[in-house]
């Protein structure tokens, strides 16, 4: 006697679970035979032919998201990589998507009437701009660097010109990924509030500050409601997190060992013995008093006695970075950077570039020696003729 059953096997193949039909062999003595015939397979597994809901059709959207990437993005990545020399992280290359979506004909200017935003940068490149450009030689660790735009800031996106203010990515090592995006206002100052840790929740939060600023019930509501809408969608399908301050953010602060005027910290590797940073012997405001003094001398005799105070505490970095404490003149340097001055240029290139080879960041001082060289310079653009 035969009879004929379907059963459900632990056996896998590429699309999932394989079901089998057993055909059994009933026999007068002893016990049934079983014959295992194996079945076609079934369609791969889908979320919304379950009952688990949308939300696993995005997690299974998420994961296709982060597979490897198309040959087209593999090519994009390694001219990001020849231009910048740093790696790019994922969601850069999701928001071009998104603005591309958004605006097929000018994605760099998806953004541009419902917040006044201009993706530049990098997006530069990856629309094509670099090639046939009024400049020849563009120098990409320059463009749209600002006054205050420390090595570690590479500027993504574009505001108002009249505060100069600018969105970008801040990195702790040329060698990592970003931390964090930023933002500054180059005509108020040197600090840079931190946005997320990617370009979706970054634009999400200017999003919201352009809504108190113009009110729900002025005209553009509807438009920045319809924007809002689609970037968490898209932030969601790709797993990408929203917040203001992540959990891997929130860890970065616990490694911050100082925050130097920009504010947004400075990271060196520190042993259990305390050996890769000391403070300096100066606060920030003591610091700050020091600096006025030397800048706003009203000639170079008073400006040489200011710089007293200053050269002093130069010795103590070389003795810092002997003992290996190398983070006393990274954040010496750094301060000096950003309070702005050209008077402060000469220390600068004393104190960071050696920083940033003991803490083998190379990459950053080279973009720092670029950007002393021109700072100041109105011209931004490094793709238009100079």
């Amino acid at each position: 006697m035969l009879t004929r059953m379907r059963i459900h096997a632990d056996a896998l193949n590429a699309s999932g679970s394989v079901f089998v039909e057993a055909v059994v062999l009933s026999r007068p003595q002893g016990p049934p035979r079983f014959l295992f015939v194996p079945k076609p397979a079934a369609a791969p597994f889908r979320a919304q032919d379950s009952g688990t809901g949308n939300g696993e059709l995005k997690r299974v959207r998420a994961e296709e998201s982060r597979a490897v990437p198309p040959p087209a993005r593999s090519e994009q990545r390694d001219e990001m990589l020849q231009l910048y020399k740093l790696q790019m992280p994922e969601d850069l290359y999701h928001f071009w998507d998104f603005c591309k979506e958004l605006c097929p004909d000018n994605p760099r200017g998806a953004l541009k009437d419902a917040l006044g935003l201009q993706l530049v940068g990098p997006f530069d490149v990856l629309a094509g701009a670099h090639r046939g450009a009024d400049n020849p030689q563009p120098n990409f660790h320059l463009h749209w660097r600002y006054l205050y735009d420390p090595p570690e800031f590479q500027t993504i996106l574009l505001g108002s010109g009249d505060t100069q203010h600018h969105i970008g990515y801040y990195r702790d090592s040329p060698d990592s990924l970003p931390s964090f995006v930023g933002e500054n206002e180059a005509k108020k100052g040197c600090a840079i509030a931190q946005m997320g840790d990617n370009a979706f929740a970054a634009v999400l939060l200017y999003l919201s500050g352009r809504r108190k600023e113009r009110g729900s019930k002025r005209a553009g509501g509807q438009a920045l409601d319809g924007l809002e809408a689609r970037l968490r969608d898209r932030a969601e399908t790709l797993g990408l997190s929203l917040e203001q301050k992540t959990k891997a953010m929130k860890q970065r602060d616990k490694k911050v060992v100082t925050k130097t005027f920009h504010g947004a910290g400075i990271v060196v590797p520190v042993d259990k013995n305390d050996v890769g940073y000391r403070e300096l012997p100066e606060t920030d405001a003591g610091l700050k008093k020091i600096l006025k003094a030397i800048a706003d001398a009203r000639n170079d005799e008073e400006r040489v006695k200011a710089f007293g105070p200053l050269q002093e505490m130069v010795t103590f970095v070389q003795f810092a970075n002997d003992e290996c404490d190398y983070g006393m003149g990274y954040e010496l340097g750094m301060d000096l950077f950003c309070y702005g001055s050209h008077y402060f240029h000469k220390v600068i290139r004393q104190l960071l570039p050696m920083a940033y080879s003991l803490l083998k960041r190379n990459l950053f001082g080279e973009i720092l020696e670029a950007h002393l060289s021109s700072r100041g310079k109105d011209h931004l653009d490094q793709l238009s003729a100079h």
